[in-house]
């Protein structure tokens, strides 16, 4: 299973230097997992650059992978991630996600590089 961070979903609908690298975990739906943290990101970041209409394209395209719910296991695991790696609060809940569902973090944010089970591309 696949989580795509952030940072990964602005690259690749941007076409940013990395955006064929976020691609291939896109586009294989059927291990794509979407952290609603995730959602919640990049409509705020699509809105504010590209408006509401544009926003709720992008939120279609990620609604195609299985959206992870923020759960009272998520947060607490997310809480000890936050207190132990000193990370935001929506990274851990990324990363508690990840590490809930087994699944591998693709991103570009240094906030997870050097963390397990991370596939880390510095920003191009």
């Amino acid at each position: 299973m696949n989580i795509v961070d952030t940072s990964g979903w602005i690259a690749f609908f941007n076409g940013e230097g990395n955006a064929a690298i976020f691609a291939e975990p896109l586009q294989d739906k059927e291990r794509l997992l979407v952290p609603i943290i995730c959602i919640y990101e990049m409509y705020k970041f699509t809105k504010m650059k590209k408006g509401e209409a544009e926003a709720i394209k992008v939120i279609a395209h990620m609604k195609q992978g299985r959206i992870l719910e923020l759960t009272e296991k998520i947060a607490i695991e997310a809480a000890s991630i936050s207190i132990d790696y000193k990370m935001a609060m929506a990274d851990s809940l990324i990363y508690a996600s990840a590490r809930i569902a087994d699944a591998l973090i693709w991103t570009q944010d240094e906030d997870f590089k050097e963390l397990p089970r991370v596939k880390y591309y510095p920003k191009k």
